[in-house]
């Protein structure tokens, strides 16, 4: 059996007998003690095991009368159960008398009597009090009124008595009689002794509560035949069970079976609510426990890449990072919307999951030292290298459990909180794994200066970038999420729609939420902003307010930073403002997108000492973004202002004026198969820094077009190696060898 931490029972399994019995009893409850000793064995504190005047009284009426008579007392019927209930012979009640004065050396009185509470069978397979308590009326024996007390103790002396419509007036006559002694010893006042007359016997066996039917599972396997008093809340495992039923039929429609639902305590780490699947049929698999199984992260490790470069110093929060097509050994990363944005701030490129931006930024920072991070933070559902889960780890290459990433993220939780609160110091066993059981404590170790792995400063601005709605974009109806209690919290939708995760964390609760198939079967619209983060949400309403993590100020650095670009200030940007950011920020590039050019004196074109006047030329810093990344910012950003084109006549210094976008360097062209010879159209894309430029393109010296503004050109072509050249009005060139192959299969 497990408790929640009020003490009120959560569920228990039968044993392998097929009985259902309860651990030994703690103490025997007062009003059942008092009824069974005046029914059962009224002189069991004086006698030493038996009790010679019932002895004689039972002889001799079983002589005399036509039923029998028992004059055993408590202790002889405790050694009786123990011996398997051998036949009632006059040997054997020798051989019980000799055995109760032995038990009665060894034991004191209050242990025997509770030796006969736990085992005393109480009819079919119902074996002890605490059990009885539950099955015949639903709560614990300490919660028993003076009839329900009554009722359990004189049904052990007629357990078949219990069965609805057999001899209930037997039972009912019993019982009475036994509140009536109770009320004539003084034991009852005579208005409790009326309105216990008043209650009704129990009929067919209650089920027993099953608030938390996987974690009971759990426990019955890690700590076999044992009650064990655990971390949960029961008023919030109630609710939780309601969300999770009501997702359940919201979900089913999109024949989405399954959820999961795990609430931890951050300060303590202790599981307060623990759903390990929906409450549907069997044939949805809801007897899996979905908690503890790995499966395929989707986005949910974005995070803490972010927070690792932020402490690295590799990135400031709000630095500009590359959202552009990418190819990295043939490896073609995308949005979930199938858009770039050219760049974005980091902050948001992690409120928004885009991919494209965490897959450069996994690059830059290093696989492997991002994966040995992780090891760090205790996941240990990384079993392989990881080179064997390359760049795609971060967006769901890898597997876990909801177990181990909400803890993640609870741990995570709990370093900035004793930052904050303990004169700026770190714990040296903060990541821990989740604690059900109510007796343990977890050690979190000694107070240090160091952090284990990723400072507080890095932690807070990576939860204030959650703290943003995180949706793909288009997404119509974000503002459903918002609401009055601050969340950090991450989506996850893995490859396939076959995992939608949710987690959130505040500085007392972290939530996480996984909704799926068990069979792993995908399922169009199984995403985590649709499928789970609701589920969170309603989570999220029912606990207490926490508010938002304090600013981790000691670990803190104020810096310079470019408004424009959210990268160092250089000397040549514009605008910049002191921001706090993490110390090692520091180590962090300056803005290099920020340069002086210099134009006539109109402003209107860019010219050198060559061809202007050098006392008429002016200097003017200006936003220039490399065209591969301007030709996606602007169409997001139309505030973005290209500089100016270079007057006729005057040469453009070395720069990368222009950009192939199609096709990539060494990528090649794939035709289809079923084409034959016949040239096939492709579109050539380039992006030019200048607006209102002319392109002229050329494909091995043989002019193919020109395009103006937006450079896209389509063309037919059969399979071979080409070299392809666009030169721009001003005489700009740039070439790429092209290759072309027909696929090897039709596709």
């Amino acid at each position: 059996m497990i408790k929640a931490s009020n003490g009120s029972l959560i569920g228990a399994r039968i044993a392998k007998d097929g009985q259902w019995r309860f651990p030994t009893l703690d103490s025997v409850p007062h009003r059942f003690k008092t009824a069974v000793l005046l029914f059962e064995d009224e002189y069991f504190y004086t006698h030493p095991g038996f009790n010679p005047i019932s002895i004689v009284k039972a002889m001799h009426h079983n002589l005399t009368k036509n039923n029998r008579r028992g004059g055993s007392t408590i202790t002889q019927q405790v050694i009786r159960l123990s011996r398997g209930q051998q036949s009632r012979t006059y040997l054997e009640k020798v051989k019980e008398l000799i055995m109760a004065t032995r038990l009665e050396w060894r034991y004191s009185k209050d242990d025997i009597l509770n030796l006969y509470a736990t085992h005393t069978p109480y009819g079919g397979n119902v074996v002890g009090l605490e059990t009885a308590s539950w099955r015949y009326f639903g709560l614990s024996a300490a919660e028993l009124s003076w009839g329900q007390a009554a009722t359990l103790a004189v049904l052990p002396n007629a357990p078949s008595l219990i069965f609805p419509g057999k001899n209930e007036n037997v039972l009912l006559k019993k019982r009475n009689r036994l509140l009536k002694k109770l009320r004539d010893k003084g034991h009852i006042d005579q208005t409790t002794y009326e309105l216990a007359l008043m209650e009704p016997l129990p009929q067919k066996p209650l089920a027993l509560p099953n608030n938390a039917p996987h974690l009971t599972e759990r426990i019955r396997k890690e700590h076999p035949g044992k009650a064990v008093t655990t971390t949960l809340d029961v008023t919030l495992q109630r609710h939780c069970n309601q969300v999770a039923s009501h997702h359940y039929h919201r979900l089913k429609n999109n024949e989405i079976h399954n959820l999961a639902i795990l609430v931890l305590d951050v300060e303590t780490r202790n599981v307060l609510a623990y759903v390990g699947n929906s409450p549907s049929g069997s044939e949805d698999s809801n007897f899996v426990d979905v908690i503890g199984k790995n499966r395929s992260t989707g986005s949910i490790l974005k995070p803490l890449l972010f927070a690792s470069l932020l402490d690295a110093g590799t990135i400031l929060p709000n630095a500009l990072v590359k959202d552009i097509p990418t190819v990295i050994n043939g490896y073609n990363p995308k949005n979930f919307n199938k858009k770039y944005a050219g760049a974005v701030p980091a902050s948001r490129a992690l409120s928004r999951s885009l991919n494209v931006p965490a897959v450069r930024l996994l690059r830059e920072y290093g696989l492997q030292k991002f994966y040995n991070g992780l090891k760090e933070m205790k996941i240990s559902s990384l079993e392989k290298p990881a080179n064997h889960y390359g760049l795609p780890l971060i967006l769901g290459g890898a597997e876990s459990s909801l177990w181990e990433m909400t803890q993640t993220y609870a741990n995570l939780a709990s370093t900035l909180n004793h930052f904050t609160a303990n004169s700026s110091t770190y714990r040296s066993q903060e990541f821990q794994s989740p604690n059900y059981e109510a007796n343990k404590h977890l050690d979190f170790g000694e107070s240090q200066f160091e952090a284990n792995h990723l400072n507080a400063g890095a932690i807070y601005h990576t939860f204030k970038a959650m703290r943003e709605v995180n949706r793909p974009e288009g997404e119509e109806n974000w503002q459903f999420f918002e609401d009055s209690q601050p969340l950090a919290w991450k989506t996850g939708t893995s490859f396939g729609f076959k995992d939608a995760w949710a987690i959130g964390v505040t500085p007392r609760f972290a939530i996480g939420v996984w909704v799926g198939n068990a069979d792993g079967e995908g399922r169009p619209g199984l995403t985590g902003i649709t499928a789970a983060a609701p589920v969170l949400f309603d989570v999220l309403n029912h606990l207490p307010y926490s508010g938002w993590f304090q600013e981790p100020l000691d670990d803190f650095t104020s810096l310079a930073v470019c408004t424009k670009s959210g990268l160092l200030a250089s000397v040549y940007c514009e605008k910049s403002s002191a921001v706090l950011v993490p110390k090692n920020g520091a180590k962090s590039k300056p803005c290099p997108y920020h340069k002086v050019i210099s134009l006539d004196a109109t402003a209107s074109f860019q010219v050198n000492a060559s061809c202007y006047p050098l006392a008429e030329i002016q200097q003017k810093n200006w936003f220039i973004l490399p065209s591969e990344i301007a030709y996606y910012y602007q169409e997001a950003n139309p505030d973005y202002l290209s500089p100016p084109p270079y007057q006729l006549g005057c040469s453009a210094e070395e720069r990368n004026i222009m950009t192939f976008l199609y096709p990539k360097k060494n990528e090649d062209i794939i035709l289809p198969k079923d084409l034959g010879d016949q040239p096939y159209e492709v579109v050539f894309k380039l992006a030019h820094q200048q607006g209102n430029s002319t392109v002229f393109w050329y494909l091995d010296d043989a002019f193919i077009g020109r395009t103006k503004d937006i450079h896209e050109l389509v063309f037919p072509i059969s399979s071979g190696d080409y070299m392809l050249t666009a030169v721009d009005e001003a005489g700009h060139t740039i070439s790429r060898q092209v290759g072309i192959q027909k696929a090897s299969r039709a596709y």
